[in-house]
């Protein structure tokens, strides 16, 4: 199940949004490889945590070093990871184009496939808001009016506060994060 909290879009350049509440996905935990291996070990494979482990981060490694070969990368069921450019403007003519002027940056891109393509997707995700499990759409770690001390409300009232454990429909830039398009 995925949990949601609304949010007001503030943004006067978007007319079209403004003004009107969307629903953002709340992460509620990042699990990393070593999560990752333990979670499969789990599933009564004969492979131990380490062995996973370390199968992991070297198909974690080639699929870098295949994608910024130009590659994309089509794992079955999951994605296909490729890169892709971000350009700044358009040029005039191919005379008229450096990397420099024209190029932005570089993202990463995961497009869903197979049995985890957006299709299959929309029809096995469920959804619920946050706040019907959590009370108020937060997440308990993430909560300014909470004192990480005693775990007690503080009493401050902080209308709009942004909870950072959300996710979205993120790109990376040049340079790096892990964000997907």
């Amino acid at each position: 199940m995925l949990l949601y909290v609304l949010k007001l879009n503030q943004n006067a350049k978007m007319p079209e949004a403004y003004g009107k509440y969307y629903a953002y996905p709340v992460i509620t935990q990042t699990v990393g490889i070593d999560g990752l291996a333990e979670h499969m070990a789990s599933h009564n494979t004969p492979f131990s945590k380490g062995a996973i482990k370390g199968m992991i981060t070297d198909m974690v490694s080639c699929v870098k070093e295949l994608t910024l070969q130009g590659f994309a990368v089509k794992i079955d069921d999951l994605a296909i990871f490729s890169i892709g450019i971000r350009n700044k403007e358009g040029a005039a003519s191919e005379k008229e184009f450096t990397i420099a002027k024209n190029i932005d940056g570089f993202r990463l891109r995961a497009r869903g496939t197979g049995e985890f393509s957006a299709k299959t997707i929309n029809l096995e995700a469920t959804l619920k808001k946050a706040s019907a499990l959590l009370g108020d759409g937060t997440t308990p770690d993430t909560n300014p009016d909470t004192n990480p001390d005693t775990g007690k409300d503080t009493g401050k009232d902080t209308p709009g506060g942004d909870n950072t454990d959300q996710g979205g429909s993120g790109t990376t830039g040049e340079g790096g994060g892990d964000g997907l398009e």
